[in-house]
């Protein structure tokens, strides 16, 4: 059942160290596409202050974190919970904070629409929407290992690839959100914050 994405292990120490300057100090953190449920159990441990919300559509990734949390035992891991992004009634009526690790480029555009509209609803005055994946920006040239990335996404489905992080803060405009922060990470990725204006 316990399901592993070998990125997980690499990103979740430096993805933990911009969090550390993002996140509030108290409060429900709701994880949107928790996936396999790594990156809920290391930012559970890492920030004990917080309670940790996992989420995600699919069953057998509901599974996988609930078995990662089960082993883990720890007291502020929430229970996975059904949503999807797109949805326009989510399970959780507000949170301190919103994070979505790896999502937005492997979903359809809805999805990452559904997300803006979502976190607009949940986050209070202040509070963040924090994004981590790979992106594409009008005045930075691209690594080629993105294009390439996003090229053999698109052949997987032609609704997935890497989204433009001028479309992403026109979203956040619609839905009250303003960018806040712009982190560069790690093998190409980046981590963009939009907090509740």
């Amino acid at each position: 059942m316990k399901r592993h994405a070998p990125a997980t292990a690499r990103n979740s120490e430096p993805l933990a160290d911009v969090l550390a300057g993002e996140l509030p100090n108290e409060g429900l953190v709701l994880e949107i596409a928790s996936g396999t449920g790594e990156h809920a159990v290391f930012m559970a441990r890492r920030f004990p202050a917080l309670d940790w919300q996992p989420s995600d559509c699919a069953t057998d990734a509901l599974h996988s974190v609930d078995a990662w949390a089960q082993e883990a035992g720890l007291a502020n891991l929430r229970p996975a919970i059904a949503l999807d992004a797109a949805a326009g009634d989510w399970p959780v009526e507000s949170a301190a904070a919103v994070l979505c690790v790896n999502m937005v480029h492997i979903s359809p555009w809805q999805a990452t629409v559904g997300l803006f509209e979502g976190a607009g609803r949940v986050l209070a005055s202040g509070a963040p929407l924090i994004l981590y994946g790979p992106f594409l920006e009008v005045d930075v040239d691209p690594a080629p290992s993105n294009l390439a990335f996003d090229e053999s996404l698109k052949t997987r489905d032609p609704a997935w690839g890497l989204r433009q992080v001028g479309e992403l803060d026109g979203l956040a405009r619609a839905n009250g959100l303003s960018r806040a922060a712009r982190h560069i990470m790690p093998a190409n990725n980046l981590v963009l914050v939009y907090r509740r204006n």
